[in-house]
């Protein structure tokens, strides 16, 4: 079974590909020759991510998921939610966004935040389209300086609950048994399981 996942990021293409293992097998958008700049203008982490898949379903008429992810900090009234990426610019800079992110909270104590993942799956069956939603939260805190050199994005300053580490100090496995990727793909991966993919 073959699902096109409408990303270009090395990061999230392992991660995904080592959660769903030999179930499928996922094409990015380089192994479809799509070098668009897809657009993201949705408001939302659910819109972004089916615009992002309904692109590729438009296109190159395969089934295909995307997902959007966003930090949510509480004390930010969610911010920088679906502008996580490119919060402190467009130059997608982790750390920029990282200083950005800390001198917003500055000393405020209340550090809770959740990183939320929203997976769209457009499935092309019989010249249908079925859409479906995944979701996966972890929920944690925001801490006052950078631990770890693993992962990406906010790793170093994320601690998930119930854990004394950060995401960047924890390693990819044991991250990616916990993270809210995780949880959305394991969510993916058991609908997946269910059916057989016809292009």
């Amino acid at each position: 079974m073959k699902l096109v996942f409408a990303t270009n990021n090395k990061h999230k293409l392992s991660e995904i590909r080592a959660i769903l293992g030999e179930q499928v097998e996922i094409l990015s958008l380089e192994d479809i020759n799509c070098h668009a700049d897809i657009p993201e203008t949705a408001d939302t982490l659910e819109g972004n991510a089916l615009q992002k898949a309904q692109y590729v379903v438009d296109h190159y008429g395969m089934s295909c998921f995307a997902d959007d992810t966003g930090l949510e900090v509480e004390a930010l009234n969610g911010e920088p939610g679906i502008f996580s990426a490119r919060y402190a610019g467009e130059g997608h800079d982790s750390e920029a966004n990282m200083d950005k992110l800390l001198k917003n909270l500055g000393q405020n104590n209340n550090r809770k935040a959740q990183f939320r993942t929203v997976i769209a799956l457009l499935e092309v069956k019989g010249g249908k389209v079925q859409q479906h939603l995944f979701e996966g939260i972890v929920k944690g805190e925001i801490i006052r300086q950078r631990r770890g050199g693993a992962g990406f994005g906010y790793d170093p300053i994320f601690q998930p609950e119930g854990y004394t580490q950060t995401f960047a100090e924890m390693g990819n496995d044991a991250k990616n048994n916990i993270s809210h990727r995780a949880r959305a793909v394991k969510k993916l991966a058991e609908y997946v399981g269910t059916l057989n993919v016809e292009h």
